[in-house]
């Protein structure tokens, strides 16, 4: 019998235990999803040395026990390979491996992601003894384990500032696109990230394609077992590129489409030509069955058509996401924000959206009840707390549009150590809904989603506590539309 860790399986072994988990959980969802996601799990000691010793490569178990047996010395190979064979099953019916009576079953039973099927496997869920605190949640055990402290689980790298692009509403000054990341230093912070148990990595720019390095960094990243997702216009994807990302089937690639109509989405890139390079590659990325999502920002140029990229992607079996809520640049200009819709702009795409999408309103009204449980002392996000941002010149700071917070600089201090000690890290991390005081008591605030980036960014100051009006409008807005449109219902 033949066994293999699943190819879009993320294992990290602890001292005293194992943490397992489905990279589908840091990918982007399919159009079709049925969210049937495998999930993560803890395992004991042993259960971690057995996980420990499968490879993506299918081995026997004999193969198997031979290498669980040198850590094991007194244990008879016959007892290893039973209780072995036996946990093995357990993980195979919870999703997480596969086996075959032959190496060709085992690498067939190992699906991979494909656009021509977009199947989800069934996963019959199973009570086992080798779950650590089954009465505790993943995330609770991993908590009181690290007796509250932070883990870093997704990293975003920008390898280059560097773009061919020149998109009107970008979030970065232009001027400050001018370097590449040292492939020395890419690699050090790898295995700083390796040595720290990291699960999830983002390269960006810039345009990533940009960088002569980018086939081997994926590769170097593949050898490290992240998993990989890239923000990229694709207008450089070329054969090589491609090549790699097949080999790496943890990939997961973003890119923006702005419109269908060429001359609105090349006016928006500032790049003439760009609408029918990044419609091709993303056409080549579909036939290669290499995981993909749409973004389109909805701006005043594409206000009337952006509705157009979301069909082309549903209709190619794409995610797509798109967004009116344009930041300013990190350096507190504010031009960019011209191009960002008006309150009644958003108005007409809000109501445009529940009119002919009829789960639109439904999700929102989802989102609303989710947040009427939250607390003044719940956080106020993510950043620092599981992710945080490198730039090319070394710089760390908390999420990607927050590049004027400056957190600490790689070069000079090692990454955990930022992690840990950075006195700004901890003054992100200390923040709670309680000091927004305006917003703890605001009569809408089940329709808002707090964001210090964006009050940061458009603060001259760059205050993350200096609630942006902008936003409180939007969401006053989203709030009276939702409760006219409940009320509508009722009457009906």
């Amino acid at each position: 019998m033949f066994f293999k860790q699943k190819s879009n399986v993320l294992f990290r072994k602890y001292e005293s235990f194992g943490y397992i988990t489905d990279n589908r959980n840091f990918g982007y969802k399919q159009t079709n999803n049925n969210e049937n996601y495998i999930g993560d799990k803890i395992l004991s000691e042993s259960g971690a040395v057995f996980m420990s010793v499968l490879d993506r490569k299918p081995q026997t178990l004999d193969e198997l026990a031979k290498k669980i047996k040198k850590q094991f010395t007194d244990v008879d190979i016959r007892t290893i390979k039973n209780d072995v064979r036996e946990f093995y099953y357990m993980l195979e019916r919870d999703g997480f491996i596969v086996s075959g009576e032959t190496l060709q079953e085992c690498e067939e039973k190992d699906t991979r992601f494909s656009y021509k099927t977009l199947k989800h496997e069934t996963i019959k869920k199973d009570s086992s003894p080798t779950i650590m605190h089954p009465e505790k949640s993943t995330q609770d055990f991993l908590e009181e384990y690290f007796k509250g402290k932070p883990q870093l689980t997704n990293l975003h790298i920008e390898i280059t500032s560097k773009c061919n692009e020149r998109c009107v509403h970008c979030y970065i000054p232009h001027d400050n696109k001018v370097n590449h990341i040292e492939p020395d230093f890419f690699y050090a912070v790898l295995e700083q990230s390796k040595n720290m148990r990291l699960l999830h990595l983002t390269l960006s720019g810039g345009e990533p394609m940009l960088h002569k390095n980018f086939c081997d960094f994926l590769r170097t990243c593949k050898e490290y077992d992240f998993s990989v997702n890239v923000l990229s216009n694709l207008t450089l994807l070329n054969d090589e590129i491609i090549k790699e990302m097949k080999a790496n089937p943890l990939l997961g690639v973003q890119v923006s489409l702005y419109s269908m109509d060429s001359c609105i989405h090349d006016e928006i890139t500032q790049m003439k030509g760009s609408f029918e390079k990044t419609k091709k590659a993303i056409l080549k990325l579909i036939e290669n069955d290499i995981p993909l999502q749409i973004s389109c920002p909805i701006l005043k140029q594409n206000k009337n058509c952006y509705d157009d990229v979301i069909k082309w992607a549903k209709k190619n079996k794409i995610r797509v996401g798109d967004d009116y809520g344009i930041i300013a640049r990190y350096n507190h200009t504010t031009q960019n924000l011209s191009y960002r819709l008006s309150i009644n702009e958003i108005k007409e795409v809000i109501n445009d959206k529940v009119e002919n999408d009829a789960k639109y309103l439904e999700q929102m009204e989802m989102e609303v009840e989710k947040k009427k449980n939250t607390t003044p002392n719940d956080f106020v996000c993510s950043v620092c707390h599981s992710s945080i941002c490198i730039a090319d010149n070394g710089n760390v700071y908390p999420c990607a549009g927050w590049q004027d917070y400056v957190v600490g600089n790689v070069n000079e201090t090692a990454l955990n150590d930022i992690w840990d000690n950075s006195e700004k890290v901890k003054y992100l991390r200390a923040l709670r809904n309680q000091d927004f005081p305006k917003c703890i008591q605001c009569p809408d605030k089940e329709f808002c989603t707090m964001c210090m980036v964006r009050n940061a960014n458009e603060n001259p100051q760059g205050d993350p506590l200096a609630v942006n009006e902008y936003f409180c409008n939007i969401v006053k807005l989203k709030k009276r539309i939702v409760l006219e449109r409940t009320e509508k219902l009722m009457n009906s």
